[in-house]
């Protein structure tokens, strides 16, 4: 004859199954970025690079901290040069994690989502800002990976974004007369170590790095000034210098298998601008939200009183640029929406 179960058993077994339901459910978060167990520490990591493109806070004395930035997101300001989001976000979004933290809030921060060395004004060599440049965000990289706050399966697992907006170009930009070979002699020392930056972060165990390609300086705002059309030559320089860089990314995915790609911003920015220009409601596209009384000011600037220095538009979201350098959290994200297959997550 069958043994029979004893009900206080089959009891038992049912609450301790329930409890088991209700931990499991209890330890699944929602975020904004999607579904995220509390529990699981295995996420995927993003390590981040560059300058204010992909800058979420590190920059702590910066008009990034001060209003109207951040007013769409997270609706204050938040060390993000946008209105919103900014590069960084929309590629955690697609790996589905939080944005990692900024290295200079690292001790107030969880690191599980990665780190984020960006830092605005700064380039690949030393800018006019005081500020690390891309060698001194790597070196603290390696610094951290010595010890041992990320395990060999977290960095093998990990995506790189290398963001270069340009920065090392402006001195060169603003001088009176644009001096072209000088530039392209420049160019080409700066992405010879820019190579050498994207070898390092490679070396340190990472296989899937993106670097993006040189925005059209020539269409920014700082630039046009007036708003009225982008600077030809300008964006002739640039695509000079996105030829040489993608040979140069070319030449060490011989050597690392693919481990490479390229986000071609200088293409986005431009197809998402025309198509903006065709809509009339638009308006000027090249005309940023935020825009200065004059050249002393910038947008977030305010006097003695605490007067407002700036003007801003009713809508950032009908806006592709926030201020004179930076897109919208509207311009980014159109901008991502045609990249983002590059990345291939």
């Amino acid at each position: 004859m069958a043994k029979q179960t004893s009900p206080i058993i089959t009891l038992l077994s049912l609450l301790i199954l329930l409890f088991t339901i209700s931990i499991t459910t209890e330890g699944t978060k929602k975020t904004s970025y999607g579904v995220h167990n509390v529990n699981d520490y295995h996420y995927r990591k993003l390590f981040v690079f560059g300058d204010s493109y992909a800058d979420t806070g590190n920059f702590l004395n910066s008009p990034s901290y001060k209003p109207p930035y951040g007013i769409t997101f997270p609706r204050q300001p938040s060390g993000r040069f946008s209105d919103g989001r900014v590069l960084t976000d929309y590629i955690a979004s697609t790996l589905n994690i939080k944005s990692p933290a900024p290295y200079s809030l690292r001790n107030s921060s969880d690191l599980q989502f990665g780190i984020n060395f960006a830092y605005g004004g700064t380039g690949v060599f030393n800018t006019f800002l005081k500020g690390p440049n891309m060698t001194t965000q790597i070196d603290t990289f390696e610094e951290l990976i010595k010890q041992k706050i990320y395990t060999k399966s977290d960095i093998d697992s990990s995506v790189a974004l290398v963001s270069f907006a340009g920065n090392d170009y402006f001195p060169y930009l603003f001088k009176d007369g644009i001096n072209i070979k000088e530039i392209l002699v420049f160019g080409a020392s700066l992405i010879k170590q820019l190579s050498i930056n994207l070898k390092r972060i490679h070396s340190v165990g990472i296989n899937k790095i993106a670097i993006g390609l040189l925005e059209p300086v020539g269409c920014l705002p700082v630039i046009t000034k007036t708003y009225d059309k982008c600077h030809a030559v300008i964006n002739l320089l640039v695509m000079k210098h996105n030829e040489v860089l993608l040979q140069a990314v070319q030449d060490l995915n011989k050597e690392n298998e693919s481990v490479f790609v390229t986000l071609d911003l200088y293409k986005s920015f431009l197809s998402v601008i025309e198509t903006m220009q065709k809509n009339s409601t638009v308006g000027n596209v090249l005309r940023p939200c935020c825009v200065p009384e004059s050249s002393i000011y910038r947008c977030g600037s305010v006097d003695e009183r605490g007067q407002k220095k700036y003007s801003l538009c009713d809508n950032p979201e009908l806006s592709f640029f926030w201020d004179d350098i930076h897109p919208t959290q509207n311009g980014w994200d159109a901008v991502y929406k045609m990249v983002q297959a590059s990345l291939s997550l």
